[in-house]
């Protein structure tokens, strides 16, 4: 029973597998190329919430009974992909961007590169900047990651795999003659 209970434990241990930010060092200690990174499982490790709206519409026209209405009309469109949401590689640019795939469709990926600024060589969600919101193309359309997206980066599993093997063996002792 104890040996059955250690194995276990054993293959528990030996499975673990903890999230860690992608790296620059991670992408050489792995000596990960495209077509190796197509079988990483990549997550996000903060939410992203990407928003756009049309500009409003204003329309005047005269009704049946003679009096005029004015209507508006504007839509917004909002794309939330929340925090270790697992997602897909789908292209290394040459600058070392990483396109990643979240969904289906032309376009819609979300691109993640080093920051200069920072040294931690994490991969960080790409967009333009300004006033707390980022501009980037999804799908074909401009959309606005939100302030807090811009702290969002990439994570992979990492699993510690170590085999330890062991003999035991129970000795009877011996008695006196």
């Amino acid at each position: 029973m104890r040996i059955l209970f250690a194995l276990l434990t054993l293959v528990l241990l030996g499975s673990c597998a903890t999230k860690v930010p992608y790296t620059s060092k991670i992408k050489t200690d792995f000596d990960l190329t495209p077509d190796k990174m197509k079988k990483v499982q990549f997550y996000t490790s903060e939410t992203i919430i990407l928003e756009r709206s049309d500009e409003q519409q204003k329309v005047a026209t005269t009704g049946s009974s003679g009096e005029l209405v004015t209507s508006e009309r504007s839509t917004s469109e909002r794309i939330v992909i929340p925090a270790n949401r697992p997602c897909i590689f789908e292209k290394l640019e040459e600058d070392g961007t990483v396109q990643i795939r979240f969904e289906l469709g032309a376009g819609r990926v979300l691109r993640f590169a080093e920051r200069q600024n920072i040294s931690n060589g994490r991969s960080y969600l790409v967009a333009q900047w300004a006033n707390g919101k980022g501009e980037l193309d999804y799908g074909g359309s401009v959309y606005y990651a939100v302030r807090g997206s811009s702290s969002a980066y990439l994570m992979v599993k990492l699993k510690n795999w170590k085999k330890n093997q062991r003999k035991d063996r129970v000795v009877k002792g011996m008695k006196v003659k």
